[in-house]
């Protein structure tokens, strides 16, 4: 990992906070912003490290949601067996989501910290996500709450959360999408693909944050990028929830267009 300067961490830790729950993706934005102005680049172990901070943002935000999760967990295993409960089906449906994108990390982790990473690939997943973002956003069916959802739901939406390791699909977008595309309103799609990031996302830094300090010269940017993080992540939360009960997805996926073909014209003009 190349060593940043502070000021570079606390941008690329604000960037990580947005992008992580706007559906713009954070690995994108991570990977180009480097590339774009020259910077050191920090390399995969940093990005996730990054996923601290926001991890704090969603367990703060949701603190409440946590402990009622944490206590139908509970009483799942104390009894063995589901209940018909609302709080302990969430609970399934959380780590029956996860499981697909914990199987994908692990298959594909080179590939994600190689081949995946170039502007040219992230530019293209920008704007088809983006597209498929607004498509469904616009024209889903909204007839289904989100507690109606069962096991095959929550393994649609986590296999397509295993395609945000491909930086510009955003895993954000992909889950909220997916969950769309199967009924639920905005607000339900959102709040899903918060909790369900908090699994994943632990797992991850736990296994790439040894990596980053161990690569770090100085720990410095490191804590400065997920300070950062994780307060830019609280307000992306708050921000987004209170954003798509006026306005929807679709300014998001214009977004992603822009950036997509910004990406391509700089790719082109490197040559």
């Amino acid at each position: 990992m190349n060593d940043l300067s502070v000021w570079q961490a606390a941008i690329l830790g604000t960037l990580q906070g947005l992008s992580e729950f706007l559906p713009i993706s954070s690995s994108a934005h991570l990977s180009l912003t480097p590339w774009l102005f020259s910077w050191p680049a920090p390399g995969l172990a940093f990005d996730v490290a990054l996923h601290l901070g926001t991890l704090a943002a969603v367990l703060w935000y949701f603190r409440s949601e946590w402990a009622t999760l944490a206590a139908a967990a509970l009483r799942i295993a104390k009894r063995g067996k589901l209940a018909d409960d609302v709080d302990e089906r969430r609970v399934i449906l959380i780590v029956v989501g996860t499981v697909p994108a914990a199987i994908g990390g692990l298959l594909l982790n080179d590939y994600a910290e190689t081949v995946f990473r170039t502007p040219m690939l992230t530019a293209i997943a920008l704007m088809v996500m983006g597209l498929v973002l607004w498509g469904v956003d616009r024209w889903a069916r909204v007839d289904r709450p989100l507690a109606s959802f069962g096991i095959r739901d929550a393994l649609t939406v986590g296999i397509a959360q295993v395609a945000a390791l491909v930086p510009g699909v955003s895993r954000s977008g992909a889950t909220i999408t997916a969950a769309r595309a199967l009924g639920a309103d905005r607000g339900s799609a959102a709040v899903f693909s918060f909790l369900l990031s908090m699994p994943i996302t632990a797992a991850a830094a736990a296994f790439k944050v040894p990596e980053a300090i161990s690569q770090a010269s100085s720990l410095t940017p490191l804590i400065v990028g997920v300070v950062f993080s994780a307060i830019s992540g609280w307000l992306a939360i708050g921000g987004l929830l209170r954003f798509i009960k006026l306005r929807g997805y679709a300014v998001f996926a214009w977004y992603r267009l822009a950036l997509g073909v910004v990406v391509l014209a700089v790719v082109f003009a490197r040559g």
